[in-house]
């Protein structure tokens, strides 16, 4: 890093290595990928729902005929194999590790098909997680793929660095929930966005409501929504608004999310472009 670095990308002016476009090259694939979109989904604070929105947009993306896959990079949270339902382990040669296989043909990566036991805590120092990560874009042979989607680790740390200066990242997907910090979750992930050159391609809100089983009426669990004034101060669209739904949860934990009903997926039309 240069001397001359303030640690603010948008107003530093040093050509150091934490900048994207200070001379940093992407990590080549592995030469068995072809790749055409890669998309992160982000925030800017954990427990909102980044690994559900991830799944289901990759679920999404996979009923309308595209050929899809996920990169769990929260390597010490994994959940996209349980989610998937995913309890084979990733064939390896000697020329590459190739992806786990949902039962509806999504292309999945991570840490926990490589522990002997999904339960075994994962106790790695920044720069090791983050290793793993490029390693599973450099090492894994994807196959053809239209639409990557990368489930990222909460925060504005070294993993999400790694795979915005790392990755071909063609935009985001910020994922929040209607409390009132909505407005700090989505400005930290904006804000990493605009310094890391990445367009934002939309907010989904999720834990938007909850709907009363016998007069249908739409609980507001967590209050009043911000998203929409959030979003317009950022000129971002609200792509989706998922509720708080116990099927939803269920076939999570059955490992069954792919058999969701259609009208539970988010709107896709603004992300698969």
């Amino acid at each position: 890093m240069s001397e001359e670095c303030t640690h603010n990308c948008e107003t530093c002016s040093a050509e150091c290595g934490s900048r994207q476009g200070g001379g940093i090259e992407k990590a080549p694939p592995h030469y068995m990928s072809q790749v055409k979109k890669v998309i992160a989904v982000v925030s800017g604070k954990g427990g909102v729902g980044k690994s559900l929105v991830t799944a289901l947009t990759a679920i999404s993306s996979q009923r309308r005929g595209f050929k899809t896959a996920v990169l769990d990079a929260d390597i010490t949270g994994p959940s996209m194999p349980r989610v998937f339902g995913i309890k084979d382990r990733p064939l390896n040669t000697e020329d590459a590790l190739f992806p786990c296989e949902s039962k509806w043909g999504v292309k999945v990566m991570s840490i926990n098909l490589l522990m002997e036991n999904e339960n075994d805590p994962v106790i790695w120092r920044g720069p090791v997680i983050a290793g793993a990560v490029t390693q599973f874009w450099t090492d894994v042979a994807w196959g053809e793929v239209d639409y990557m989607f990368v489930d990222m680790p909460p925060g504005t740390g070294d993993v999400p660095l790694t795979v915005f200066q790392s990755l071909p990242v063609d935009g985001i997907v910020v994922v929040t929930t209607p409390q009132d910090m909505v407005k700090m979750i989505v400005n930290k992930a904006v804000r990493m966005a605009e310094m890391m050159n990445v367009p934002v391609l939309g907010i989904v809100e999720n834990m938007s409501f909850l709907k009363c089983p016998d007069c249908g009426r739409e609980i507001k669990v967590f209050g009043d929504s911000h998203v929409d004034e959030i979003a317009a101060e950022h000129g971002l669209e609200v792509i989706a608004r998922i509720p708080i739904d116990p099927k939803i949860a269920e076939l999570c934990d059955k490992g069954e999310l792919e058999e969701i009903d259609e009208g539970l997926l988010p709107n896709t039309d603004k992300i698969l472009i």
